[in-house]
């Protein structure tokens, strides 16, 4: 019998996310389907329900519900109880359970650049769905300093309740930084951060969680101003990876040929 996986969100029609889990799929001869899923707030009970019915296997979630999800599941691993961020659910035990893999995707996206986040000031633009795991991975790694700032200051604020190391700047104002993410919405749709960056130097890591399009108006402003960039593919991939990796217990290949097929938007 053919088993079926989802990615929910809203919006939903960036992910790439089908085209990574189906070509994994083909290259391990796995009888899957994996789709994409518009999904409105009221509509998560019912969708986790079918999972419990067997009707879906699996589910990865994105933004905005990485938190929203978690009063439907039976039980959370420890790095998503850590960061009450969930973005991969599995039945096992006829429970539900929401993990995170977007720590370890993250982390290993970071590490293949051979960028040493140790004792480096980090500024993060946003506060939503994936900046709890991006802020956990960023400790482990040992940031010296971690400045946030969002639209919504209080979102900010609540992510200080528990990281007390946070440092939460009001939106618009900008500190010196070595390392800048946006981990916004704003660039999915060719919008702009209309942030000063030219005063602070060159030789910084932009880094965008963004990675539909490639190269958002964020990162085209960090390139040319002279910095090192680099998009939220690798850590797209490698939380997929995690993902494929609970569901099915086998580990897919990442090799040129995946990342291409990725590209070919």
């Amino acid at each position: 019998m053919m088993k079926k996986y989802y990615v929910i969100g809203n919006p939903i029609d960036h992910s790439l996310s089908p085209k990574l889990h189906n070509h994994w799929f083909k290259k391990n001869n796995i009888n899957a389907v994996y789709d994409k899923k518009k999904t409105n707030e009221e509509d998560l009970k019912s969708i986790l329900y079918e999972i419990k019915e067997k009707k879906i296997n699996g589910i990865n979630v994105t933004v905005p519900f990485k938190k929203s999800v978690i009063p439907y599941l039976d039980k959370l691993s420890t790095d998503a109880e850590q960061t009450q961020s969930v973005n991969t659910i599995i039945l096992k035990n006829n429970s539900l359970v929401g993990h995170n893999t977007d720590i370890s995707g993250f982390t290993k996206a970071i590490k293949n650049l051979n960028f040493n986040i140790g004792e480096k000031k980090v500024f993060i633009l946003g506060a939503g769905g994936v900046v709890p795991s991006i802020i956990f991975a960023l400790n482990k790694m040992n940031a010296s300093k971690i400045i946030i700032s969002n639209r919504t200051k209080k979102k900010a604020e609540d992510l200080k309740l528990r990281f007390h190391n946070l440092e939460v700047l009001d939106w618009g104002d900008i500190i010196d930084f070595d390392v800048i993410i946006n981990a916004t919405s704003l660039g999915l749709n060719k919008e702009s951060i209309n942030l000063d960056f030219s005063k602070f130097g060159n030789n910084k890591l932009f880094y965008d969680v963004i990675y539909n399009p490639s190269e958002t108006n964020f990162l085209k402003e960090g390139k040319k101003l002279g910095n090192k960039t680099e998009n939220g593919k690798l850590m797209f991939v490698y939380q997929a990876l995690e993902a494929f990796k609970l569901w099915h217990g086998i580990e897919p290949l990442i090799n040129n040929e995946t990342l291409e097929m990725l590209s070919n938007d």
